[in-house]
């Protein structure tokens, strides 16, 4: 098979990338009358808009050239259908049927997964509504006032961003997140918590997770130090597949909520995982954010490649990336609700495609994932977005913005929206002329614009899955498994090793043994 930067697609699209630099993106922008209008597509309450964006409708027709040519669409079809897509791991991926509404059964090793997911999410309900209607009691008798989510990575990342992009639809509980291994992290949020009215979620799929464990059990110090060691069952479930070492941790199987092989963490909100989310906003609201990430799921499985949002957004990034050589990317919510968003695409996007060979093991020499990062705005303004506008390196960005004004502030919100798309027409038109050569903007730089009606839970569901989409038809371009993470392991084998060295240890290892001691506090005398 033709290596992907061989391929007629590729060059097409690399002469293309020549004859547009003859053309700034000013002119693009200004030479089509109805560029607004025509390069805007729109799911329910989500628009997407590219008219900031360097492309033309003959790039928009090579970029899907390149994606056919790497077959995105029967790669879309085997994910969607339960295919064993997670080569490295041999692990079907199925994000996309926790969210499922038509109930048609997918298959996985000869088993209708529909039914599996139906059954824990009727738990999920069940205990939900058990704790926020104070039927749930702790040991004392007292209702659940705090729920406190033990996890890392997929295990904090989504839910975490949920419930604080949901915040208005946060009610009855108090809903907080540790994740570190830092004591500080655990020890700030448990001052504000009455074990007696406290309910740990302990998210980890094997149960064996360092930074969850650790907190776990200093979180179970607290409260049998305080409630007795009984006490436990009353104030501890789990999300994972470990029941021998929940049960060990006195986590009875009752209190126990099922995980996936097929169901990576960073793509698993809309499982157990988000069973935090669910106990914050409610079981209705938390069917409304699967609701509308399934339709965008929808939307990319049936819309055709070229008015297909997941898809466009992917090809603008790949025409960046391996194209103009763009090394990052920034993502602007402008929303002080979103800030966590940033954070939460960096293990999203970076996780699944920060990969240096194929699927099929051979070395890659083309760029794959950018770095991912950003800021809320308008703070982002008055940090790094000099360097956006006149830095040496071109980074295209993301702006995500909300149209209606829930806080009932209107001054605040025409602020926020003025100053939005402010950004975007600056890094694009620029400025030619200025008094002195450091006031010229040469602009020229590209962004996409995201806009939710709301923010709500149908909206932030679309906004996810559009982006996981994304970094599927990414990866799948680039010939890479977006589901795996080995690349994670060994920093965590070679921590383990440090804190209980056996044997003669490596050159390598004594090395950092040496630091390891210099980081150690000294004994006191």
């Amino acid at each position: 098979m033709v290596a992907l930067d061989q391929s007629p697609a590729w060059k097409q699209l690399a002469h293309h990338r020549d004859a547009m630099k003859l053309k700034s993106l000013s002119e693009i922008i200004l030479g089509d009358p109805r560029r607004m209008e025509n390069c805007e597509l729109a799911l329910g309450g989500l628009t997407f808009n590219y008219a900031f964006n360097a492309v033309t409708d003959e790039t928009i027709d090579l970029l899907v050239k390149l994606a056919q040519f790497q077959g995105i669409e029967q790669r879309r079809e085997q994910m969607f259908r339960g295919d064993t897509i997670n080569v490295t791991e041999k692990r079907a991926v199925l994000h996309t049927a926790l969210r499922q509404k038509d109930g048609k059964p997918v298959m996985v090793d000869g088993r209708n997964v529909i039914e599996d997911i139906k059954a824990a999410r009727a738990k999920m309900v069940a205990f939900a509504k058990d704790v926020r209607e104070g039927r749930w009691l702790g040991a004392t008798g007292k209702p659940i006032k705090h729920v406190v989510n033990i996890g890392i990575g997929g295990s904090d990342l989504g839910p975490r961003l949920a419930t604080e992009a949901l915040a208005s639809y946060v009610t009855g509980l108090q809903v907080h997140y540790v994740a570190n291994a830092d004591a500080f992290d655990l020890q700030s949020t448990l001052k504000n918590c009455d074990a007696e009215e406290t309910l740990f979620v302990v998210v980890s799929k094997t149960f064996t997770t360092q930074e969850t464990l650790l907190n776990a059990n200093s979180a179970r110090k607290w409260l049998t130090d305080k409630l007795g060691d009984a006490a436990v069952a009353q104030h501890f479930v789990a999300v994972s597949t470990n029941q021998k070492a929940t049960e060990a941790f006195g986590i009875p199987e009752s209190n126990m909520f099922p995980m996936w092989d097929w169901v990576g963490g960073r793509f698993s909100l809309w499982s157990a995982v988000g069973l935090s989310l669910m106990l914050a906003i409610g079981p209705e609201n938390f069917q409304k954010l699967c609701d509308g990430a399934a339709a965008m799921d929808d939307h990319f499985h049936t819309a055709p490649l070229a008015k297909n949002i997941p898809v466009l957004f992917a090809l603008f990034g790949i025409w960046h990336r391996n194209f103009h050589d763009a090394h990052a990317v920034a993502i602007l919510p402008y929303s002080e609700r979103l800030r966590n968003l940033p954070r939460y695409l960096q293990q999203l996007d970076m996780e699944s495609n920060g990969k240096p060979v194929t699927r099929d093991g051979k070395p890659i020499d083309y760029e794959t994932a950018p770095i991912i990062f950003g800021e809320c705005g308008t703070v982002g303004q008055h940090s790094f977005h000099q360097w956006l506008h006149q830095g040496s390196d071109i980074v295209p960005a993301d702006f995500i913005g909300v149209r209606e004004d829930d806080l009932n502030a209107p001054d605040h919100h025409r602020v926020m929206l003025s100053n939005m798309v402010a950004q975007m027409g600056a890094l694009a038109f620029g400025q030619a002329e200025g008094k002195t050569p450091h006031d010229v903007y040469t602009g020229n730089r590209s962004s996409n614009f995201i806009l939710l009606d709301h923010l709500d839970p149908e909206c932030l569901g679309m906004l996810i899955a559009l982006y996981e989409h994304k970094i599927f038809v990414q990866g799948a371009v680039w010939d890479i498994n977006s589901f795996d993470q080995p690349g994670v392991e060994l920093g965590k084998k070679l921590a383990k090793m440090l804190e209980s060295p056996q044997g003669t240890p490596a050159p390598s290892q004594a090395f950092m043994d040496a630091f390891m001691r210099r980081a150690t506090p000294k004994s006191k005398k």
